[in-house]
């Protein structure tokens, strides 16, 4: 059942706003699997981002939320994973697009940039938001040849 499966994951400054991400999907319905951390200890945000987005990759979850300071470190690492379209948002009107133009299936936000009530409407924006499709869907096509 991945068609209400989220994974969350952060570096260790984005708990706190990790689990304010979480509580709110939740109460729309979402299944949270959240893979940490859970503890303030120096990590590294690739292998947070890495390991969500393997969780979005595999099917065992349908979309992946990640965070770090600006949001762009992890993105990286999460778009290194086959079949991970995951992008940036620090505003409303970005995470519609990614999800209506681009099917990203992962969104990274910077948790050094946007407070929590903008980031639970991006989060928001990006959940209720539909691929189009027609010549977006080609488009995607053309991203997904680069992974080779």
């Amino acid at each position: 059942m991945t068609a209400n499966r989220i994974v969350l994951s952060s570096d260790p400054s984005g708990i706190q706003l990790r689990q304010a991400i979480a509580g709110h999907i939740a109460e729309q319905g979402w299944v949270v699997v959240d893979i940490g951390p859970t503890t303030p200890e120096s990590t590294h945000y690739p292998k947070h981002g890495e390991a969500a987005a393997r969780l979005v990759a595999s099917g065992d979850c349908r979309f992946g939320i990640v965070l770090c300071g600006t949001g762009q470190g992890i993105m990286m690492a999460a778009n290194k994973v086959k079949g991970i379209r995951c992008g940036v948002c620090g505003d409303t009107f970005s995470a519609r697009m990614i999800r209506q133009h681009n099917d990203a299936n992962m969104l990274s936000i910077g948790m050094r940039a946007v407070g929590e009530g903008l980031a639970l409407d991006i989060v928001d924006a990006f959940l209720t938001a539909r691929f189009e499709g027609g010549r977006h869907a080609t488009r995607v096509e053309m991203i997904e040849a680069l992974e080779g």
